[in-house]
């Protein structure tokens, strides 16, 4: 098709030169299902993060126990007091579902080794360790199940608390002992928790790792060894796909997807930027879908002075940019200690809400087949119909799409106002009416006969 031909010259960059190797399933061909979920994917578009564990009760982060050297056993008195008493996962649910986000991603167990759910590989978890007593994870699978919502489980490959998981970059700030590492024994620990994971709570959209960076060290040039750390993704990717046929396996080690990964996944960017740091590699295969993580103030964890919240318009913009660049936006929320979603993240869900219950057919199932990103904005399309999703007004005025292109109609998608455009005989110059509002986007409908 035309569409895939688009794509592939449009998205497929090239790699950073001596990428680090790193074994995943050799021979890896995706089932069916897995084909079905990528697609699945692609098409929602936007996702809420939920960064929550026992670092809520400090209100600093969810990297407190490593960023401030607290040990692990002043660490392990936190889940004592832990007691989320207003933790409502229906209403979790209903409301992320309002906001239009159609998948939810939750921590299951974080870089602190506490498990948010009931799991026998470890006492260390929310309902042996805590008065609690209640499976989170449990509640809010069924709600996501009942409400139509996917559910996807965040899991790290880092334990600052474990003894038998090795040191990495972080583990000496908070006393590990090197000399009681013992990878293998901490593989089977994670095997056993994400077999529990994909056994006990019902249809999983995607794993999600995280942490794979932990045993990589920079070198003084700023640049990134090959690993020489045996992860056994393969082990584990196999794993995953034995048990849920159709679940994705994404991982966020900021580097090119290995065979067994569905997802490529970018941390704080939009595809083809690095602003942040993190995206060492730029797009690689059009056959994965892509997804961009952010948070809607500045941590990902419930941080009790962060009111730096990114404004309703921001976070529109940005999730056009990511749609723009055939991406979801995976976008942080992190809970109060007490089990409530921080009111102004609320707040600000609710207007992305209102902007996509309008204007989300212009998102959702879309794709970006015909341009890159312009200085005025991006394009997606669906069917017969392309979406220019004007951010900037063009300096000349006008937008041309460089393809033969048999023109039906040219309108303001929500008003039907007419927009004038010529087509000539390789391409459609679009004519921009001037002082349109472009606060969040002027979204421009190209109808194809």
């Amino acid at each position: 098709m035309i569409i895939s031909l688009i794509l592939s010259t449009l998205l497929t960059l090239s790699a950073p030169q001596n990428p680090p190797v790193v074994e995943g399933i050799q021979g890896y061909v995706p089932t069916p299902q897995v084909l079905a979920s990528r697609e699945r994917f692609a098409d929602d578009k936007f996702g809420v993060f939920i960064h929550w564990g026992v670092y809520s009760m400090m209100g600093r982060g969810e990297w407190v126990m490593s960023n401030e050297h607290i040990s692990y056993p002043d660490y392990s008195m936190l889940p004592g007091g832990f007691y989320p008493s207003k933790f409502n996962a229906s209403e979790w649910v209903a409301a992320i579902k309002a906001a239009g986000a159609k998948y939810i991603t939750i921590t299951s167990r974080h870089h602190d080794g506490f498990s948010m759910f009931a799991t026998k590989a470890s006492p260390y978890n929310i309902v042996d360790a805590s008065p609690f007593k209640r499976d989170v994870l449990k509640e809010l699978a069924d709600a996501c199940h009942e409400q139509g919502i996917t559910l996807n489980f965040y899991y790290s490959l880092v334990d600052w608390g474990r003894g038998d998981y090795p040191q990495g970059n972080n583990g000496g700030k908070v006393g590990k002992d090197p000399k009681l590492a013992d990878y293998g024994a901490y593989c089977d620990f994670m095997c056993n928790q994400i077999t529990e994971l994909l056994t006990n709570y019902g249809e999983i959209g995607c794993i999600w790792f995280d942490g794979d960076w932990d045993q990589i060290k920079k070198k003084e040039d700023g640049s990134y060894p090959d690993i020489d750390f045996d992860w056994q993704y393969g082990r584990i990717y196999r794993l995953i796909h034995s048990l849920q046929p159709g679940c994705l396996v994404g991982n966020n080690h900021h580097r090119i997807p290995i065979l067994g990964e569905d997802i490529q996944i970018f941390e704080r960017d939009v595809p083809g930027e690095n602003t942040a740091g993190y995206s060492r590699t730029d797009v690689v295969s059009t056959s994965l879908p892509l997804e961009t993580c952010q948070t809607m103030n500045t941590s990902w964890g419930f941080k009790i002075d962060d009111h730096k919240y990114k404004s309703v318009p921001e976070l529109l913009r940005l999730l056009i940019r990511t749609a723009g660049r055939n991406a979801n936006l995976l976008l942080n929320v992190g809970p109060q200690p007490d089990g409530c979603i921080p009111a102004e993240s609320l707040e600000h869900l609710a207007g992305m809400g209102r902007w996509l219950k309008a204007n989300g057919e212009t998102i959702y199932g879309t794709r970006s087949s015909y341009l890159r990103p312009q200085p005025w904005g991006v394009q997606t399309d669906k069917g017969n119909k392309i979406y220019l999703h004007v951010m900037e007004a063009p300096e000349d005025g006008t937008i041309v799409l460089p393809y033969k292109l048999k023109v039906k109609e040219v309108k303001h998608f929500g008003t039907n106002e007419q927009i004038s455009y010529k087509r000539k005989k390789d391409l459609v110059s679009i004519y921009v009416p001037e002082g349109i509002d472009c606060s969040i986007d002027y979204i421009i409908e190209v109808t194809l006969k």
